[in-house]
């Protein structure tokens, strides 16, 4: 999200275009370095083929945890197109002293030397520590945490979310702030995990690997590349398990099921379904996900569970069956009509039965897009309809598809919904209301009247370093006002939510980096806001404590 007209291009206008809401203060301009490939891996002497290049330059990774499997990831950098065996072993402990299992993949081309190992066999609510051996070099060290069993009753659990992390407009200093934390049980990334322009077309920070915008498989495959030597984010990465999705930048810019805003069909870039399938097989090779279906890149919508306490539901509301935005001044009729969509039947339908059949305490919605209404007064006309929409891109765009979601909560009774979105480079904290202009459906509680016609509640994570809306910063308290629903709102700040989940409440907690221009690790707390169990609407909340028995960090 949030990316400039670019001159060669003439992109379509859907009024207040999400990259031109988001053109906020671009990055600095400070010639910045890739991280050292020296912090990619560790031990080892000279390669058993006598290179002596130590083949883990991309760090290792753990995702999708299960009760009893979790991904392990890492890439095996060939030094002349050659196939690399790669063994991996797996810990008890953080001196790698009590051996729980091993296992053997071999590293092609066919995957760019990328290693996917599903690993089975694990104890539920467990950490493990891990490592990988290739040509005579041991990686570094992985720690990770396997998911609890399906009934298992849980005190607590911390899940950290970030998004949009535009590598041209700074350093990624909200990851390595979070790498420090030992108590995560999991990361949760809601995409825009890469960018794909070319260097200078959307900040000028640093520098893209290829220069020019990735459209082919190559190009999709070495840009990831070029992300995963990033020192913070390898960090992260070692240190915690994650979950992702992807928005649009995976791809490209605004994109949707048959085509996006940056790709106009020009003659540097093939065939959008081509493109849309070089992303989508990159993203597989180089992110520590379960596809829910093997082989199918197209879908990666799925349900995770921690125990009685959380069931996380991943959507895609980008690439699987978007239409096509809608033109902004075609607000009054466009969004609500039923043949359009953001999620699709099959997803919607898939989602209904994942909501309905939860026993879980806390159903989180993990997504791309604002869920929750953004207005603006506007004309007479659209003033009687409660407002101007600013953005087509998010929901608001697509508000039958919104009013199915709530007819579902609303008809079956679903309490605790929590939705998680990322895209937009801002914070927010929000109550979810089919109308929340109109007294008659939602009404804030004052003092001690409580909160009336608020179906659930939605936390939106700041971007890493993606611009946000400085340039609206200063009226940031006045869209609060225009948006009754919003408890919370920041435009301008880096960083990442903190959920806080107990059976009582869960907490979003926002906490923001000092800088992104230079290498920093300073965060500071935001703000806290809460949902009690069964109230589906947000109260102030204070910053919590850390858990006092975290696992031991990877060494």
């Amino acid at each position: 999200m949030g990316s400039p007209t670019r001159g060669r291009r003439k992109a379509r206008r859907r009024g207040i275009s999400r990259r031109d809401f988001l053109r906020g203060a671009g990055g600095s301009a400070l010639a910045l370095s890739a991280a050292a490939l020296a912090a990619c891996g560790a031990g080892g002497g000279g390669g058993d083929d006598g290179s002596g290049v130590n083949p883990f330059q991309h760090g290792i990774a753990s995702g999708d945890p299960l009760p009893d499997a979790i991904i392990f990831w890492t890439r095996a950098t060939p030094t002349a197109g050659e196939s690399i065996p790669v063994n991996l072993q797996v810990y008890a402990d953080p001196q790698l002293k009590q051996k729980i299992g091993s296992s053997k993949q071999t590293a092609s081309a066919e995957r760019d030397w990328t290693i996917k190992i599903d690993f089975n066999g694990l104890s539920p609510s467990t950490t493990y520590y891990y490592q990988f051996e290739a040509r005579g070099f041991k990686s570094a060290v992985g720690r990770t945490r396997t998911a609890p069993e399906a009934n298992a009753v849980v005190d607590r659990l911390r899940i950290a979310v970030v998004s949009c992390a535009s590598l041209a407009h700074g350093l990624f200093n909200v990851y390595g702030a979070l790498a420090k934390r030992a108590d995560l049980d999991v990361v949760l990334h809601l995409g825009d995990y890469i960018y794909e322009y070319g260097s200078g077309e959307y900040g000028t920070a640093r520098e893209y690997q290829p220069a020019n915008e990735i459209a082919s498989l190559s190009d999709y495959r070495t840009r990831h590349a070029q992300y995963k030597q990033d020192a913070n984010l390898q960090e992260l990465h070692r240190q915690n398990p994650f979950i992702t999705v992807w928005d649009d930048h995976e791809t490209a810019n605004d994109s949707y099921r048959d085509g996006a805003e940056n790709h106009q069909g020009d003659e540097d870039e093939p065939d959008w379904f081509l493109r849309k399938a070089n992303g989508q097989k990159a993203y597989d090779e180089w992110m520590p996900i379960r596809l829910p279906t093997p082989g199918d890149t197209n879908r990666i919508f799925r349900e995770l569970a921690y125990g009685r306490l959380v069931d996380l539901v991943m959507l895609d509301t980008r690439l699987y069956a978007r239409s096509l935005q809608c033109e902004l001044q075609a607000q009054l009729t466009c969004p609500d009509d039923t043949t359009r969509s953001l999620a699709g039947a099959e997803q919607l339908d898939w989602l209904e039965s994942r909501l309905k059949t939860s026993t879980a305490k806390w159903k989180l919605i993990g997504q791309q897009v604002m869920f929750g209404q953004l207005k603006i007064a506007g004309t007479p006309e659209l003033i009687a309809a409660g407002g101007v929409y600013l953005n087509m891109d998010q929901w608001d765009g697509y508000r039958a598809d919104r009013n199915r979601v709530f007819d579902l909560i609303e008809n079956n009774g679903i309490s605790n919904a929590v939705v998680l979105t990322g895209d937009i480079h801002s914070s927010w904290a929000m109550d979810l209301s089919r109308d929340p202009n109109n007294l008659l459906v939602y009404r804030p509680g004052l003092g001690p009247i409580e909160t009336a016609g608020s179906l659930a509640v939605e936390f939106v994570a700041p971007s890493v370093t993606s611009p946000g809306l400085d340039q609206l910063a200063p009226i940031q308290d006045v869209i609060r006002l225009l948006n009754p629903h919003m408890k919370y709102v920041d435009l301008s700040k880096h960083g990442y939510v903190l959920l806080d989940i107990t059976d009582e409440r869960c907490q979003g907690e926002w906490w923001y980096v000092d800088t992104i221009a230079t290498d920093s690790l300073t965060e500071a707390f935001g703000t806290a806001w809460q949902a009690a169990d069964g109230k589906n609407y947000l109260a102030a909340g204070a910053q919590s404590t850390p858990r006092a028995d975290a696992p031991a960090f990877a060494g």
